[in-house]
């Protein structure tokens, strides 16, 4: 590709052609603030943060979204522009709830930060009237405070470009623009799915999920009550972000140790029940192949996902597996198998889940969750959740030792940890799969064509003389796609992963936020999903079907896969639901 040359605070610099001045500053080290900028998301110049000085031009231009050209002279940190950075700043705090103590994002807030960079204080420099807001606290999973809306819009294009959902736009005109509803419905009221993805790329404190830390004390505090977690893949390769680790560290020893002092009387791996998930999904696949059952058979372990197909595509919802998440099927086993090897009643049993997800807040409160009678599932909490709950308990997590998850719903394999990027869950099924059906051990367990951070991916597998096409779709505006091309006969697979977030769990709703500034110029995904690869090659069993916990839960409890009791405690039903 051509490269243009330009000159940026008189350096000279070269980028590619059709670069914007934002990402030619970036490849010479040279910051440019953003508010409301998200690469080929939301490119809409409004913030006017990162505005800049371009030689000859009339007007100050918007980085972001001014393509470079030859020769020309930018520069980005004048008088001028610090002056008029700062006045942008000074307005958008004369309408925002400057309440920054008891903010959730406080000390991790982009406006926040930008003050502190250009000297802004909280003091009212433009007198007028202030809007004022009701909180929405309509949904399951989060929780919406306009008071402290910037009106970058990023949300609403995540929940529209990315998801394809698009439940939430910019409502009325002028000083009254607010984001919300259509007819101004709380977002619990809408066909929302409890993804979180906009939680993710909110600048500010103005989504957030909601908090079940407390409910966590309060229940550990109980003598009467026997309080168990588990936590998924994907937060052991996120949760070191919040304490200054690098993107990319697994700190899954460090979290173990962190939770048995937080004092949860026991400490269990989600990845157990991701291993016993695919001896249920890996069986009931294969059943729908051989007796002619509804065919692509779709995965059930992303609940935004499950709730976007309920909503959106009602007529596949035949196509999903029957399957419990790994989470809810770990909540089952804990109330059912657990308790009753341990003569605990099921009803003091609290069940805390720790997930990268905020969608998992909706999934527990679901009808037919509840294998003992009670829920699967009591108290889902998100990696920042967790974070807060560590630190609020006076635990020095970089000084922690490593330390193992408590056995035997801790023991899990390599097909277990990689559920957390796109592809993990199709990767880990087919390792179990192909062995059922060949009878044969697999030579090499790598099925590669399902990996990457591709919206979409496909791949065709030649086994047991019969060719198995499969599918992979993380984003729920590529489960659009996918779903059309199935539901149209352009394409005919037999087995479909679809994950709710872009680039899977390792991109949850509720895993560590990351900057505008970072998230354009950094493979978030990629690099979090490098450690579950990683965890995987270094296990020493890397199929579930291997697992010697699995074998035996099977031999003391539950028969065989897709047994009767099986289904029981470890499949679920459906909701054919409407758009709202």
């Amino acid at each position: 590709m051509e490269n243009i040359n330009l000159k940026i605070n008189g350096l000279d610099v070269s980028a590619p052609a059709g670069s914007t001045i934002l990402e030619a500053a970036h490849l010479a080290g040279i910051k440019i603030p953003t508010l409301c900028f998200l690469k080929e998301i939301n490119e809409i110049g409004a913030c006017r943060m990162c505005v800049v000085e371009v030689k000859g031009a009339r007007n100050l231009v918007a980085a972001c979204v001014h393509p470079i050209n030859e020769g020309m002279e930018v520069y980005t940190n004048t008088p001028q522009l610090i002056k008029a950075r700062k006045k942008t700043l000074q307005l958008l705090l004369s309408n925002h709830d400057k309440k920054c103590l008891s903010c959730v994002r406080s000390g991790n807030c982009e406006l926040q930060q930008l003050c502190r960079e250009y000297g802004v204080d909280d003091e009212n420099f433009f007198e007028g009237k202030v809007n004022h807001y009701e909180l929405d606290t309509s949904a399951a999973h989060m929780v919406r405070d306009n008071n402290k809306c910037i009106l970058c819009r990023r949300c609403v294009a995540v929940c529209e470009k990315v998801q394809g959902i698009g439940v939430i736009g910019t409502n009325n005109r002028g000083f009254s623009t607010m984001i919300g509803s259509a007819f101004e419905m709380g977002l619990g009221e809408t066909s929302c799915v409890s993804c979180g993805q906009c939680i993710a790329v909110c600048p500010t404190g103005a989504l957030y999920e909601k908090d079940y830390t407390q409910k966590i004390l309060d229940a550990i505090a109980d003598p009467d009550k026997y309080v168990v977690v588990q936590t998924a893949p994907s937060v052991r390769a996120g949760l070191g972000e919040e304490f200054g680790y690098p993107m990319g560290t697994d700190v899954e020893g460090k979290m173990a140790a962190a939770l048995r002092r937080v004092g949860f009387d026991k400490i269990f791996d989600t990845d157990w029940a991701a291993d016993l998930t695919i001896m249920e999904e890996a069986t009931e696949l294969l059943d729908r192949i051989k007796n002619g059952g509804v065919l692509p058979m779709i995965t059930s372990c992303s609940p935004g996902w499950i709730k976007y197909c309920e909503h959106y595509f009602p007529d596949m919802t035949e196509n999903l597996s029957t399957c419990k998440s790994p989470q809810q099927m770990f909540g089952a086993m804990l109330k059912t198998y657990f308790a009753e090897k341990e003569g605990i009643d099921p009803k003091k049993i609290v069940s805390v889940s720790v997930m990268p997800c905020t969608a998992k807040k909706f999934e527990i409160g679901r009808d037919d969750q509840d294998a003992a009678g009670v829920p699967d599932v009591d108290i889902a909490i998100t990696t920042r959740e967790l974070a807060r709950l560590i630190r609020r308990c006076g635990i020095d997590f970089t000084v922690l030792p490593d330390e193992k998850f408590d056995d035997p719903m801790g023991e899990s394999t390599g097909a277990a940890v990689i559920f957390g990027a796109t592809g993990g869950v199709m990767e880990a099924a087919l390792r179990t799969a192909v062995e059922v059906l060949t009878g044969e051990e697999l030579a090499n367990l790598d099925f590669t064509d399902v990996r990457g951070t591709q919206g979409v991916k496909e791949a065709t597998y030649n086994v047991a003389g019969m060719d198995v096409k499969v599918a992979v779709a993380s984003g729920l505006g590529n489960a659009r796609t996918l779903l059309n091309k199935v539901k149209s006969g352009e394409a005919d697979y037999k087995f479909i992963e679809i994950m709710g977030c872009p680039g899977g769990c390792v991109n949850g709703g509720g895993q560590p936020q990351v900057s505008g500034d970072v998230r354009n110029f950094t493979d978030v995904r990629g690099i979090r999903a490098s450690v579950l690869y990683q965890n995987d090659s270094a296990k020493p069993i890397r199929k579930s079907h291997e697992n010697p916990a699995i074998k035996k839960l099977y031999e003391e409890y539950l028969g065989e896969p897709g047994s009767h009791k099986a289904h029981e405690t470890l499949h679920t039903s459906y909701v054919k639901r409407t758009i709202n």
